[in-house]
């Protein structure tokens, strides 16, 4: 009897119809003689509706009060799912982040998770009830509502699923897999059956929107198992897992597009020490996370420092980097945010060479200019104009030799 920890996202519970297959789905494993742990989103949109209505009421929300807001979407699936559960004769009881006891630091509206109770569930368990657990939040020292960023219920899965020791993590979304690169942009795109958690940490935070970047860190950290698989059928899916002889064989698994891109530039900055410091220091306080980052060579004293960060986050980053640029006496503050980055993945990197210079001629032959670069060991990334961004994603896939065959078969709609 193995223990398995369910994670469904928005569009498997976006209506009170997929609700119920949800709980067919739950009911089928429990009937296997599975103990199941079930994590929801809440349904799908509502995460965006709570966010324009705080927008309504304000252009910059309070992120503690925030947090109170985003927190109550799941707290509706996980009370109607419990339901559905319990009108098929199932015992389910639905928890809150607070009540699982997922604590967490205090950066509300993106919180890292410093240790997980779980004695309720625990609990739960033993006496035969399935738990319902709301993801995306947790509480902090001071039992502040905390929420754990974009994609956070995955996270809470695969927190959950280390906590317990489960002997599997699923998460069920809306495709069925991780494919070599986003199918509605690349139609020859494949699905993946086994990808190491490297690659698929790299893909996640490079665009990749199967898996949030930060639950695959989770889970490489504490080996679980997680498996990526759809709602709306049956079939095998993605296994994210250890790195194998195999993985290396190919010099690259993927390739990912991300718009969520904005470039600032500080222009006319006096090249002295510490200055990199204070304006990276004073954006790391603000939890801003900065990608990419050059600095021209110096002229004249003075040079240019240009880094990428989230475009979500410029309306926040913007007034901070001003501060900074005025008070270390630069010239200016220039943002532009119509660039994307395309990237290459692949632990097989490490052992083929001449990857890079393929892709720089891929996207040359295209006529890409590329603005920025940044390797390391297993990818490669290159930030581009954004109207050139689908263009360079199905150039490379391509290129790299990751097209499926015509008589594969083709990624399922949801």
């Amino acid at each position: 009897m193995a223990l398995i920890v369910q994670k469904y996202g928005g569009t498997s519970v976006g209506t009170i119809e997929r609700i119920r297959c949800v709980a067919e789905r739950v009911e089928k494993a429990h009937k296997e003689g599975h103990r199941v742990v079930v994590v929801l989103s809440a349904m799908s949109g509502e995460t965006d509706r709570l966010l324009r209505l705080a927008h309504e009421v304000t252009a910059l929300p309070d992120d503690r009060e925030l947090d109170m807001l985003l927190s109550t979407g799941e707290r509706v699936t996980i009370a109607l799912l419990a339901m559905a559960l319990r009108a098929r004769g199932l015992d389910a009881r639905s928890f809150t982040g607070r009540q699982v006891g997922i604590m967490t630091d205090s950066a509300h509206t993106k919180a890292r998770i410093t240790k997980v109770v779980a004695d309720r569930i625990r609990e739960a368990l033993h006496k035969g009830v399935i738990p319902v657990v709301a993801g995306f939040q947790g509480i902090n020292e001071q039992s502040d509502v905390t929420t754990l960023g974009r994609g956070g219920s995955d996270l809470t899965a695969v927190a959950l699923a280390a906590a317990l020791k489960a002997d599997r993590c699923i998460i069920f979304t809306d495709v069925d897999g991780v494919y070599t690169s986003d199918p509605n942009i690349v139609p020859t795109a494949r699905r993946i059956d086994k990808i190491s958690y490297e690659e698929m940490l790299e893909m996640a935070s490079l665009g990749a929107k199967v898996l949030q970047s930060r639950s695959v860190e989770f889970a490489a950290k504490f080996n679980v198992p997680v498996e990526v698989n759809s709602s709306f059928k049956e079939g095998n899916g993605t296994l994210v897992t250890r790195e194998d002889e195999d993985m290396e064989a190919v010099a690259v698994s993927g390739v990912t597009g991300d718009r969520n891109q904005a470039k600032i530039t500080i222009v006319g900055v006096p090249d002295k020490p510490g200055i990199a410091s204070k304006v990276f220091g004073l954006v790391a306080k603000a939890h801003i996370n900065v990608d990419m980052i050059i600095q021209n060579m110096s002229q004249s004293g003075l040079t240019d420092i240009s880094f990428t960060i989230p475009r979500v986050d410029i309306t926040k980053a913007l007034p901070i980097i001003q501060d900074v640029a005025k008070g270390i006496e630069a010239k200016s503050v220039a943002v532009t945010e119509a660039i994307a980055k395309v990237s290459l993945v692949g632990v097989g990197m490490r052992s083929h060479s001449g990857v890079a210079a393929k892709m720089f001629d891929v996207l040359s032959r295209e006529g890409v200019n590329i603005l920025m670069i940044s390797t390391s060991e297993i990818k490669i990334s290159c930030v581009i104009d954004e109207k050139y961004v689908e263009l360079a994603m199905r150039s490379l896939h391509t290129a790299f030799g990751l097209d499926q065959s015509p008589a594969e078969s083709r990624p399922a709609k949801s």
